[in-house]
């Protein structure tokens, strides 16, 4: 059983739903052999994610998504729940991201959500060898949900 606890703003993408968010969630989670996760997945505005990339990263400017571990280098269960962590996607950046790009809002924030699960995972993109597992795993994902660039 999967749990997913997912905040929206009152901003939507045209094309984007909930489901898509959980299905690209469930894809990755089926993939990875990821038990029964809880997380939040919060799309705020720009404003809202300097704000936490400032106070948590010491960084002071807009970031497109922010994951935070609760697991970080242990696995933390309760009662067979892994409880991921918390990831933010800016609405705005990802719009302004997904016109440079040339693809869909939809597949951006698709991305993003993988992008920011993946950290949840333990993978990141520090070194090139990791970036290239990283990306390989996100374009497997978003290609098995049919968000293709």
């Amino acid at each position: 059983m999967e749990d997913y606890i997912i905040n929206l703003t009152d901003e939507t993408v045209d094309d984007l739903t909930i489901d898509d968010i959980d299905n690209v969630c469930k894809i990755t989670f089926n993939k990875l052999d990821v038990c029964n996760p809880i997380l939040n997945i919060l799309i705020v505005d720009n404003n809202k994610i300097q704000e936490i990339n400032r106070e948590y990263r010491g960084k002071d400017n807009v970031t497109d998504v922010i994951s935070f571990a609760f697991e970080d280098y242990k696995d933390i269960e309760y009662d067979n729940f892994r409880f991921l962590g918390e990831i933010y996607i800016s609405l705005q950046k990802a719009r302004k991201q997904a016109e440079e790009y040339g693809h869909s809002e939809r597949r951006e924030i698709c991305y993003l959500t993988v992008h920011g699960l993946l950290h949840l995972l333990g993978y990141d993109h520090m070194n090139e060898e990791d970036k290239k597992v990283m990306r390989s795993l996100e374009e497997e994902i978003l290609n098995e949900y049919d968000v293709k660039r």
